[in-house]
């Protein structure tokens, strides 16, 4: 079987657009955590599920392998900064940010164009991610543009 190495593959999937999302679950600790993604996308309307690929090696991947709920909030144009943060390895990432708790739980991020959120359907592995499927329960949008993400660099509608 032939394949692509990273590099290739990493150039191929960067020709595709994508919004830029922060998933937020409450950790076994009772804290806030998230991370960046841009690998969210809806599955099934009946059942509303969506799902998003977290890597073995993220800081968040021990949050999401547990957590019984989530929330994907889709980033604003103006929230590049925000996606910057829940991308590193920032400490504290919660620090200093506006977000709130909804009633079932979630964490909502203040100033986004949607939250959507999710109770955990399933986990599956995926080579070196792991696929988390989510049953949509609730949500809310707003009045704004997303933010965007393609070739390795973030934009917005024109």
């Amino acid at each position: 079987m032939t394949e692509v190495d990273s590099n290739q593959f990493r150039e191929l999937c960067g020709r595709f657009a994508t919004g830029v999302v922060v998933v937020t679950a409450v950790g076994s600790d009772g804290n806030p955590s998230g991370m960046t993604a841009n690998s969210f996308t809806s599955v099934s309307l009946d059942p509303p599920l969506v799902s998003i690929n977290v890597e073995h090696e993220a800081e968040f991947y021990p949050v999401i392998a547990e957590a019984d709920r989530f929330v994907i909030n889709v980033l604003s144009t103006d929230q590049e900064l925000l996606s910057r943060r829940f991308a590193g390895h920032t400490p504290n990432r919660f620090d200093g940010i506006g977000y709130r708790r909804t009633d079932l739980g979630g964490i909502v991020l203040t100033g986004v164009v949607a939250a959507i959120e999710c109770e955990t359907d399933r986990r599956m592995v995926a080579g070196d991610h792991t696929i988390v499927l989510g049953r949509v329960i609730g949500g809310e949008t707003h009045d704004g543009r997303p933010l965007l993400y393609f070739r390795g660099g973030y934009h917005t509608l024109s």
